[in-house]
């Protein structure tokens, strides 16, 4: 196996460098391992002797592997001893002021054709690398955790970096199995930068109290297929790190309103419920398990009304079709009647609006959402409307769920739930491609083996179509007068051209 670098010094022994550690002694590169704390290093040789020891015993490696990798494997008593390496890879505290003492004291001791790579996940490389004599030799190598699973490496190019060694660095990650991405030094880099959307947007929606932190978790998983919900995942994060990210990328970005944090994250970050580390978050937890409240179940009604379908609603044929599936009676007059149950499926906008526009009653008037087909999805979303009459509420949830698909109803919204965060997603994927922060391809590679979503944002943004996605943006526009919504020109111009997403100018 060729291991593009000969020898590799690993500096902070920690969860990350550890598992940095174990991918480059794998690759074949013998491995010198620093820690600032006594002991460390040498503890972190011995649980990587471990962890081989559990893949000898599962067979998914010989006892001659598992000898070999250890041989690499060596303590360094002090930055001197790195003295040989041709890569040096920093795991230690994310600081700026420590980082940058660290690599200027490596660039002195380390062979002048040596790389110095930070595994940094949040400060700038053309910043660290601006302490340095020669900024040509230095990049990001940003790996996640745990690194021998989570496959992607981010490689970041600061503003000196010579491309010849981010193309090392992509060779030496393909060495032992990960996939790199090249990314430009942008806050965030690919994978953190893709995934504000997913976070801070259903933060909004619970903000606004469209419904419980439960629901919007249930909604995100069924509908889409992520496969935890956002407040799930910042519980498991938890929120003393998820949200000094958010701000960090806020502020980075000079308040760029995409990226705006919450207030709910802020205050209970400082009342400490941080997540499942604590046994509290958006969910408490009993012996490591979340305590989620039960669903509502469906209301039990005696006779259904009769159902109304507004002629401008998302997918109306589809709906119809859904509807006599449930053996819905159906209205196909030009108004609704007196009895009448009406079904609005609008994108992006919200009940209250297009029961005005339209000049619907709407007292029983509800929203369902329609963006993806409902044969795609796990469960259905209602909305109601301020005036909506918990009669026709609970008509219209017991006729959705009369074929066994669960069925959530929540409170009026632009964009239901599933619209508001996925657009979000696609427009922020979508502007990052218009900065030229990474290439498209990886983009989507990045986010899919980095956050585990279904589906890359690009080609979840094809999947609903680029013009569903910008009539979303636009009428949650108009509905919150907040420029967050506004749509990327990557995204218009290829939404009024009918490109993919992931198509690039010649």
């Amino acid at each position: 196996m060729q291991s593009f670098f000969d020898c590799a010094g690993i500096v902070g022994t920690g969860a990350m460098g550890r598992g940095i550690a174990q991918m480059a002694a794998q690759a074949g590169a013998r491995v010198l391992l620093l820690d600032a704390q006594p002991g460390a290093a040498t503890n972190a040789r011995e649980a990587l002797g471990k962890t081989w020891d559990n893949l000898v015993a599962k067979g998914k490696l010989t006892a001659d592997d598992r000898a070999a990798f250890m041989g690499r494997l060596q303590v360094a008593e002090s930055a001197q001893d790195l003295k040989a390496c041709d890569i040096v890879i920093e795991a230690i505290v994310e600081r700026l002021d420590v980082k940058q003492a660290l690599f200027k004291q490596l660039e002195e001791i380390v062979a002048p054709d040596a790389v110095l790579v930070s595994n940094t996940s949040s400060l700038s490389i053309t910043a660290i690398a601006s302490a340095l004599r020669h900024p040509q030799r230095f990049a990001g190598y940003h790996f996640f955790n745990p690194v021998p699973l989570m496959k992607v490496v981010e490689v970041i190019a600061g503003l000196k970096t010579d491309p010849a060694v981010c193309d090392r660095l992509m060779g030496f990650t393909r060495a032992y199995g990960h996939t790199p991405v090249a990314a430009q030094d942008t806050p965030g880099f690919i994978v953190n930068h893709a995934g504000r959307g997913y976070g801070t947007e259903a933060l909004r929606v619970a903000g606004e109290r469209v419904a419980d932190f439960a629901t919007i978790d249930r909604i995100l998983r069924d509908q889409v297929g992520f496969r935890l919900g956002p407040f799930e995942l910042m519980d498991l994060t938890a929120l003393d790190v998820s949200h000094p990210v958010m701000e960090s990328i806020y502020h980075q970005y000079y308040e760029e309103p995409r990226y705006r944090p919450s207030v709910i994250t802020a205050q209970r970050l400082a009342g400490g419920v941080v997540g499942k580390k604590v046994g509290e978050g958006f969910y408490r937890y009993a012996d490591g398990a979340a305590q989620v409240p039960a669903e509502q179940p469906a209301p039990a009604v005696a006779e259904l009304p009769p159902v109304w379908v507004s002629p401008k609603a998302a997918r109306r044929q589809e709906l119809y079709q859904l509807l006599k599936n449930l053996d819905a009676r159906i209205e196909t007059g030009a108004a609704p009647s007196e009895q009448a149950l009406i079904l609005v499926a609008p994108l992006g906008m919200d009940v209250t609006t297009l029961a005005a526009v339209e000049r619907l009653d709407a007292t029983r008037t509800l929203g369902i959402d329609m963006m993806l087909e409902d044969s795609a999805t796990k469960r259905r979303v209602l909305a109601t409307n301020p005036a909506t009459r918990p009669d026709m509420r609970d008509a219209a949830h017991a006729l959705f769920a009369r074929d066994g698909k669960a069925v959530s109803v929540v409170r009026d919204s632009g964009g239901f739930v599933t619209q508001r965060v996925v657009a979000t997603i696609v427009n922020i994927a979508a502007d990052m491609c218009q900065q030229g922060i990474c290439s498209p391809g990886d983009l989507d590679v990045a986010v899919t083996l980095g956050l585990g979503y279904p589906l890359g944002p690009l080609a979840l943004g094809d999947r609903i179509g680029p013009t569903n996605v910008l009539e979303i943006l636009f009428n949650l526009q108009t509905v919150y007068g907040d420029p967050r919504y506004r749509p990327s020109p990557w995204l218009r111009r290829r939404g009024a051209l009918g490109l993919s997403l992931k198509h690039e100018e010649i």
